[in-house]
């Protein structure tokens, strides 16, 4: 057998940690703004402020917008998951250990991508509704009406993110689940779970922050939260003979910030 086995196990094993990263391990990377190849502890984003247009007399100056630019530093933190495959125990079972185990570490480090991000998205301050009830027609076109007074695109990168609780509450409102309402094709009961709705793409996630049965659910435009990654996945397997056992690490370099806050609208949501 070839000496240089393992390095062909070690490649096969980061290729399938990466694309399964990359298919089902983070729901919230591409709904925000976001930067890759960080090369540092931290890097920069920045926050534009808005121009105002005025006139000019005949044959003056153009008038100067002074826009601000607001630097946002984004720190970037060493994340690892890691995990044991015994040699012999992969000549004993039928399904493939490797697959399992590189599954289970990308889901760890997607998990903690869109931890970083909800973090960052429950530093909000802007409340749609009160915290004493559940997830509401009224509270959501409150939510609405706040980011329109906010002058936050409406563009199509508008986010919606709720708990399970609040997806089904959702779906006793007519207008989110009737097709006389959102039409045929944006209907929540065809499998995929995510829809758009009011210029939102709507989704559940399992993630969202909770304290004393309130869940804290977030209406957000992609450009008012920043991720930034130093490394994407990576993988190391290492073979340890005193164990007859490959150890397997997975690793990343991320971070997450907040950009505007004034792109976030929280929504708090009750849960009986």
């Amino acid at each position: 057998m070839s000496t240089t086995v393992d390095l062909s196990f070690s490649k096969r094993f980061e290729v399938q940690v990466h694309q399964a990263y990359q298919r089902m391990g983070s729901k919230l990377r591409n709904t925000v703004r976001s930067k890759n190849n960080v090369k540092g502890a931290s890097t920069t984003f920045q926050k534009v402020g808005k121009g105002t247009a005025s006139t000019k007399a005949r044959h003056g100056k153009v008038p100067v917008m002074n826009i601000d630019h607001t630097p946002i530093e984004c720190l970037l933190s060493d994340y690892y998951a890691g995990d044991w495959v015994d040699h012999l125990d992969e000549l004993k079972i039928d399904h493939d250990e490797r697959a399992v185990t590189a599954n289970a570490g990308a889901y760890a480090l997607g998990r903690k991508t869109d931890e970083l991000v909800i973090t960052k998205l429950d530093t909000s301050t802007n409340y749609a509704g009160a915290n004493t009830d559940g997830m509401t027609k009224a509270k959501v076109l409150t939510a609405f009406e706040m980011l329109g007074e906010a002058d936050v695109p409406d563009d199509g990168q508008r986010y919606a993110i709720v708990g399970w609780k609040q997806w089904s509450e959702l779906l006793g409102i007519q207008e989110f689940a009737d097709s006389d309402f959102v039409g045929a094709d944006d209907l929540p009961w065809r499998g995929t779970q995510a829809k758009r709705w009011l210029g939102a793409l709507w989704m559940p996630h399992s993630g969202l922050s909770v304290a004393s049965s309130v869940r804290s659910c977030h209406w957000y435009h992609k450009t008012a939260i920043g991720h930034a990654s130093g490394a994407n996945v990576k993988t190391d397997v290492t073979w340890h003979g005193d164990r007859a056992s490959n150890f397997v690490s997975n690793m990343m370099s991320q971070g997450a910030c907040l950009i505007d806050a004034t792109g976030v609208v929280t929504l708090r949501c009750l849960e009986s």
